[in-house]
């Protein structure tokens, strides 16, 4: 549901109950991962999608009913071959979804209000909720913080809740949503146990070299794949709000400089367009060796082979320069800013999914290729 926070954040402030249906596993090629979300008021508003429309109807109505009996259940949606009419999904996937009544009376609204509102902060928050166990432990939520503490809990299982924050916690840290099994020794209550686990994490860094026309159109697509994108030139005629009215942050300073001093992580993308070798070399020396998710740098072909010959020259070992993406992009026969943008975010979302960059028609590979948000762990399970 952290999918919709900010919408639900608001039916929350307004005090509206509400019941929420959220994709918890998906199978085949279903149209929406584990972590989507629909959600409808008393009022019959409704927010969010759980298929891009297939089941929306039967899972509104599955809404209705747990706004209308407070109770929390878990539905699967499949392929129906025997009946062409029959609320399925078209494609050919399965997907389970669990609905959950968050309504004043509610012992989870206290912990969905408070990671809805993590949420809407953009700060890091993960929504632990138990889809499947003893029926006592359902409906209820408990919520994780970077720094472990957590709020809520599943009654008198306080082995059982630390055990959840844990997991929860280490989902977190690696920015997932899925599942988690709990073996019934590891649950401590009797049973094993499915636990959904949500993370709501601060959007990715994208971080653009240049300030080139180029780059301009590289801020807007990269503000519409939702990173927190800065600009950063070494020269203030260049590097201003009015060239980059889209970009979250305009640093004039040195490349390399300005990577030496900022936070990056494992989801950074760092978009080199300068091609000028005074700044090239010295920012893909560092940038080479980093934990970073992408590291592009733009020019020709002769362009790449005289600054891979320039890194070798400053020490850039073989395995570091097999990281960079040089000339950047996928071939899209790419002319304009805005079309060389699209080849650059092209190539960034096929690498962060897996993806071949092949065409899809002829081929026989997977649509969908992401695998971080599946079932993520099983702990304390039995022989």
């Amino acid at each position: 549901m952290l999918d919709i926070a900010e919408e639900l954040h608001r039916w929350v402030e307004q005090g509206r109950d509400f019941a929420v249906a959220t994709v918890v596993a998906v199978g085949g090629s279903a149209p929406r991962q584990p972590g989507a979300a629909l959600a409808v008021d008393t009022d019959g508003t409704a927010i969010g999608s759980v298929s891009g429309g297939c089941v929306e109807g039967a899972v509104y109505e599955l809404c209705q009913q747990a706004l209308a009996d407070g109770e929390t259940v878990l539905e699967r949606f499949g392929y129906s071959d025997e009946d062409a009419f029959a609320v399925g999904l078209t494609c050919g996937g399965v997907i389970d979804i669990l609905v959950t009544p968050v309504r004043a009376a509610d012992p989870a609204r206290p912990v969905v209000t408070t990671a809805l509102s993590a949420a809407t902060r953009r700060e890091a928050a993960a929504l632990a909720r138990i889809i499947s166990g003893p029926a006592e432990l359902l409906g209820h939520a408990l919520v994780v913080r970077p720094d472990g503490s957590y709020d809520g809990g599943f009654g008198a299982h306080p082995e059982l809740d630390r055990t959840v924050a844990a997991e929860a916690g280490a989902c977190l840290d690696a920015g997932r949503t899925g599942t988690v099994e709990i073996g019934e020794q590891g649950s401590r209550c009797g049973a094993p146990l499915t636990v959904l686990v949500e993370s709501s994490v601060p959007p990715p860094r994208m971080i653009v070299f240049g300030a080139i026309d180029f780059a301009s159109a590289l801020v807007r697509i990269g503000k519409f794949l939702n990173y927190h994108v800065t600009v950063c030139d070494a020269r203030p005629v260049f590097a201003t709000p009015a060239r980059f009215p889209d970009a979250d942050e305009i640093v004039v300073e040195w490349p390399h400089r300005y990577l030496e001093r900022t936070d990056v992580d494992a989801r950074t993308v760092l978009c080199v367009l300068t091609h000028d070798a005074k700044f090239d070399v010295p920012l893909l020396r560092l940038a080479l060796r980093l934990p970073v998710a992408y590291v592009g740098a733009m020019g020709s072909r002769r362009t790449h082979l005289d600054r891979n010959e320039r890194l070798r020259e400053v020490g850039v070992t073989e395995l570091e320069l097999a990281r960079l993406r040089s000339p950047i992009g996928l071939d899209l026969g790419a002319r304009t800013p805005e079309e060389t943008a699209l080849s650059i975010a092209s190539e960034i979302v096929a690498n962060r999914r897996g993806g071949s960059g092949i065409s899809l028609t002829g081929a026989h590979t997977p649509i969908h290729h992401d695998g971080t948000s599946a079932t993520v762990g099983r702990i304390g399970s039995v022989a």
